[in-house]
């Protein structure tokens, strides 16, 4: 039997022009209070100021680990993942224990998204070194197996290049076990630690055509490392989707958002549904997406009761 596909809310990362981070604050809980019934997911990013370098770098900007552990506490029926922590950000030991402790204390309602990093001048400014990409994907996969062995081993101990543990207990051990979804596209080095060691791949926009020859790279990864391709579940974000009762509205509200793109989701709810079947053809099973009339929610509730049951 194919599983549901699942569908999530992507949280903006800063507050409208004009508006201030308590204002975002309200506009997201006034947001979720109205989807929460309807979605599976809701995820936050990690960006200390804009990730969008075009923007005022002064923006509010809420720190993830406290706005992911939050909601999870005022939402109790919507799961929470992050999308995704740096992996430089905190020590994977810590929060290894974080994570635990938080689907513990959430009754298994988090999705631990993790990269390895790519904002250089948040690196700096925070005071973290910024080694070249091919380390801080090796500290990925190194950060990875920390996280794996505390949560499934007894007194785990592990000595690598970057990170190391020792007897490391982790109790309580997360229960039902936490869901590791790397997020990344890069064909040589990211997408291999994917294929040794996610539950979930995660890549944001593009074309149906570059995620299609991801996925047959991640499936040429898996095959060699004895890695059934099928293990993986497969996500896919978008930064700009707007669901409309007409076509014209929806691009109207489309091309109104900061992140509207050419690969822009929008139309009648016919249309997007038929924009996102291929995206389901080729095996995506959770979207993560940004809806462009923010914070109206009247995007967001016409997709959940018009496209979503179209793919149950």
């Amino acid at each position: 039997m194919t599983p549901r596909i699942q569908f999530g809310w992507r949280t903006p990362d800063w507050p409208l022009p004009g508006s201030s981070g308590r204002e975002l604050r309200d506009q997201w809980f006034a947001y979720l209070d109205a989807i929460e019934e309807h979605f599976d997911s809701a995820w936050v990013a990690d960006h200390f100021f804009p990730w969008l370098s075009t923007l005022n770098q002064r923006l509010d900007v809420f720190e993830a680990w406290t706005t992911i552990s939050y909601l999870l506490g005022r939402y109790r029926k919507i799961k929470l993942g992050s999308i995704v922590l740096s992996q430089s950000y905190r020590s994977p030991a810590l929060l290894a224990k974080s994570a635990a402790t938080l689907q513990t204390l959430s009754g298994g309602r988090f999705i631990l998204g993790i990269g390895a990093g790519w904002k250089e001048n948040e690196y700096r400014a925070y005071g973290y070194d910024f080694p070249a990409t091919s380390v801080r994907i090796a500290q990925l996969e190194e950060a990875v197996r920390v996280i794996r062995a505390m949560w499934t081993q007894e007194s785990p101990s592990f000595h690598g290049t970057y990170y190391h543990i020792e007897a490391a207990y982790c109790n309580p051990r997360p229960d039902p076990m936490i869901p590791i979804m790397i997020g990344g596209g890069g064909r040589r080095l990211t997408l291999r630690v994917v294929a040794k060691y996610a539950d979930w791949w995660n890549f944001p926009g593009g074309t149906l055509e570059n995620y299609a020859s991801l996925l047959n790279t991640l499936r040429e990864h898996c095959n060699a490392v004895s890695r059934p391709y099928e293990d993986i579940v497969k996500t896919w974000a978008h930064d700009c989707v707007a669901v409309a009762e007409t076509h014209e509205k929806a691009e109207e509200i489309a091309r109104a958002h900061p992140l509207f793109d050419e690969t822009a989701i929008f139309g009648t709810p016919d249309e997007v549904a038929a924009k996102i079947h291929p995206f389901v053809e080729l095996g995506v099973r959770h979207f993560i997406f940004r809806f462009a009339d923010f914070p109206d929610p009247a995007g967001a509730l016409l997709f959940a009761r018009e496209v979503m049951p179209r793919f149950i």
